[in-house]
């Protein structure tokens, strides 16, 4: 079934400050920010109130108001950094609410689409060499999968194989249903996952293939659209991730997302396994099955599968 596309506006950075802070300010509860409340005065939402906000940053009631209304976008960055830590904002959350506040000079010719990006040959190079030892991608701009080795397409999806604009990591994950089943812990990763385009959103507000993404997902996926609705932010540095692979069953895999040098759009993903863990196990058996066939010789035999992989009749 065809799910028709809303007709959608870059993100307005003014309505996104808004929200942003609201959100912040509703899951900050008094007793966490240190406020004292009497029984004088019920409370009829979440969280502090804007005056109680604004005397721990500093400021008067009415220059928040219009802060957080998305009315006063000239701010210091003293009043920022005051406003961030009345509401105890991380380094990422922090570096958002700069972002949105930014002057962004008015454009006079219409903004041109961002070309199309491009993996230099030394980094795909760099993926054949690790094929193999670790399971590596290079993600781009959207969460869009660049270029990807063979084991990485072995353990998530041949996303090569995939139509062009198909090749995005959080289509995958919200739109196919294999995913679900794929990441032991879905719900933290998709979570996270929106967390990440939403941080892309700020740094990129006019961006028209993001805007066209967010859409597509947010009347697709019912869970894409409650957590969007969040505005949460968060940098994908490095972490854990498991896996329940539908062939060599359960795994749990480190991985780092290194930045690529004359690139900051490219971050280049390698995954790892802790030494002489059934994970490793896991991993090499996925590997001997995406080696040619010459290489298969030295595959791990059928007692080297971790407890819940396939039988021995599952071909590769």
């Amino acid at each position: 079934m065809a799910f028709p596309l809303p007709i959608l506006e870059p993100m307005d950075r003014n309505t996104e400050l808004s929200e942003f802070l609201r959100s912040r300010r509703a899951r900050l509860s008094p007793g966490d920010a240190g406020v004292s409340v009497t029984n004088d005065s019920p409370r009829r939402v979440p969280g502090l109130r804007r005056e109680e906000l604004a005397q721990l940053a500093g400021v008067s009631t009415d220059y928040y108001t219009r802060l957080e209304q998305g009315r006063h976008l000239n701010v210091s960055e003293t009043v920022l950094d005051a406003v961030a830590r009345a509401l105890q904002l991380d380094d990422t959350e922090r570096a958002y609410l700069f972002e949105l506040t930014r002057p962004r000079p008015r454009r006079t010719v219409r903004r041109r689409p961002p070309r199309p990006q491009r993996v230099r040959p030394g980094v795909h190079a760099l993926l054949r060499t690790l094929d193999g030892i670790s399971p590596a991608f290079v993600l781009g701009r959207r969460g869009d999968v660049l270029a990807s080795n063979e084991l990485a397409r072995a353990l998530i999806i041949d996303f090569e194989a995939l139509p062009y604009h198909e090749r995005n990591m959080a289509r995958f994950m919200f739109l196919d249903e294999a995913a679900r089943s794929l990441w032991t812990d879905w719900e933290t990763v998709a979570a996270e996952m929106v967390a990440s385009l939403r941080l892309e959103a700020g740094r990129h507000p006019e961006d028209p293939r993001l805007t066209e993404l967010v859409g597509e997902l947010t009347i697709k996926s019912a869970d894409f659209r409650k957590w969007w609705a969040d505005h949460n932010v968060r940098e994908k540095t490095h972490g854990v991730k498991r896996y329940h692979h539908p062939v060599v069953g359960d795994m749990t895999l480190s991985y780092e997302n290194v930045t690529v040098p004359g690139d900051p759009d490219q971050a280049l993903c390698m995954y790892t396994v802790e030494p002489g863990s059934p994970s490793e196990a896991a991993l090499r058996l996925l590997a001997s099955w995406t080696a040619p066939p010459s290489a298969r010789s030295s595959a791990p035999s059928s007692d080297a599968r971790p407890s819940g992989g396939p039988s021995s009749d599952v071909s590769p």
